[in-house]
């Protein structure tokens, strides 16, 4: 019997325990981890609420198998304490015939993933990190709300605050360093404002009721000055995607085509360089060192890329290996003790599986090993696991 009632009802189940349980698991990392680690730094609601439906879609590949796994435990660790699977075998039903709710949960929720992965996963990742965080103004105003202060070795000037209220500095102190790194101006002011103008790569601090001591021992005051400061380029979001898990599916393929037209056209300078030669060996020599620094990061793009290619089809078939292994040690464990057969099976996951694939795709990353070769290897670990485990099943 392929499909019947007893499958319609352990789906049913899977699907209530699912669903309960990938709302409990996403919401405890996002209260616990992200959104309290959101406002120690000082983010604030209208921040934290921009950031949660950018964030949520990079959270289910790993919480879509870990609940996959959660669920095909209780509902199977169900079966087994009520005899339903005793029964089954003494109505002369396979073991195996039992499993294909659980296979359909892991095929769905692996299809589901695959589709979110493939635009929306790489599309919201990019954007929280180039929308929420390259909000420069924004950025300035929380690390003087947490720290009291603006230190970057990239800025020529140093400001110190002793409260901010809104987007007013309360007592605020300039201090600008000069050409042989000491301090040439220190301003002290009532109040201040800060304005990023990003187009001009400019932070303009506007200061009122503003004191002014100068390095040549000069002393002034004005009612509002605004000093003008360059922008370092680590405050602004870049907006080319240099990252390979930034891109979609559509654009891994785009931008692979594009880094290898790049590389040939490196190699062909290279090649031109070296046969012509030069008057001057060392300007030569500085050249092709340019050259294999560019080269040498198309490179590292495309392996990148191909690691990608192979990295997200792994992630989701997880959920399908997960709910494979989840049935035999959920129906040995019985309901009595579902939580010890969650943490037999999620250990060893934690442990060896999420470990070796994150290795395997480094090394892929890099150009080491092809990532097909190793990519794959935890989740063909966990498909001869849940084989083994389903034979021993039957057999007993």
């Amino acid at each position: 019997m392929f499909w019947g009632i007893i499958h319609r009802m352990i789906l049913v189940e899977l699907i209530k325990v699912f669903c309960m349980a990938l709302i409990a698991l996403t919401g405890i990392i996002m209260v616990a981890g992200i959104i309290s680690e959101a406002m120690k730094n000082g983010f604030g609601p209208a921040q934290i609420m921009a950031i949660i439906p950018l964030l949520l879609p990079s959270l289910l590949p790993y919480t879509v198998p870990t609940t996959t796994l959660f669920a095909t435990c209780i509902v199977y660790g169900r079966l087994s304490a009520d005899n339903e699977i005793l029964a089954l075998k003494a109505a002369g039903a396979h073991i195996v015939h039992v499993i294909w709710p659980a296979v359909l949960l892991g095929v769905v929720a692996s299809a589901v993933t695959m589709v979110l992965f493939l635009d929306l996963i790489p599309y919201t990742g990019y954007r929280l990190r180039t929308s929420v965080i390259s909000d420069v103004e924004e950025l300035l105003y929380i690390m003087l709300r947490k720290d009291g202060n603006i230190k970057h070795p990239r800025l020529s000037v140093e400001i110190d605050v002793k409260n901010v209220v809104g987007r007013t500095l309360q007592d605020a102190i300039f201090k600008r360093k000069g050409a042989n790194g000491d301090y040439d101006v220190i301003a002290s002011a009532k109040e201040a404002e800060l304005r990023v103008d990003v187009a001009h790569k400019l932070i303009h601090v506007h200061m009122r009721q503003c004191n002014i001591l100068q390095a040549n021992g000069g002393i002034g005051y004005v009612e509002s000055k605004v000093w003008p400061v360059d922008l370092p380029p680590d405050f602004i979001g870049n907006t080319n995607k240099t990252r390979a898990m930034d891109m979609t599916w559509t654009e891994l393929f785009e931008y692979y085509e594009k880094f290898g037209r790049e590389l040939e056209e490196i190699e062909h300078k290279r090649n031109v360089q070296i046969a012509e030669g030069g008057l001057n060996p060392a300007a030569q020599k500085e050249i092709l060192r340019n050259l294999q620094t560019e080269r040498q990061f198309r490179v590292d793009m495309m392996n990148s890329i191909r690691a990608e290619w192979h990295m997200r089809p792994a992630l989701v078939l997880g959920c399908l290996c997960f709910a494979l292994v989840g049935c035999p040690v959920g129906i040995w464990f019985s309901k009595s003790d579902y939580l010890s057969a969650f943490i037999t099976c999620f250990l060893p996951i934690v442990i060896v599986y999420y470990p070796l694939m994150f290795c395997m795709y480094d090394m892929g990353r890099v150009g080491k090993v092809p990532p097909y070769l190793g990519v794959y290897n935890a989740d063909l670990l966990m498909l001869i696991a849940g084989a083994v485990l389903f034979r021993r099943l039957a057999r007993n």
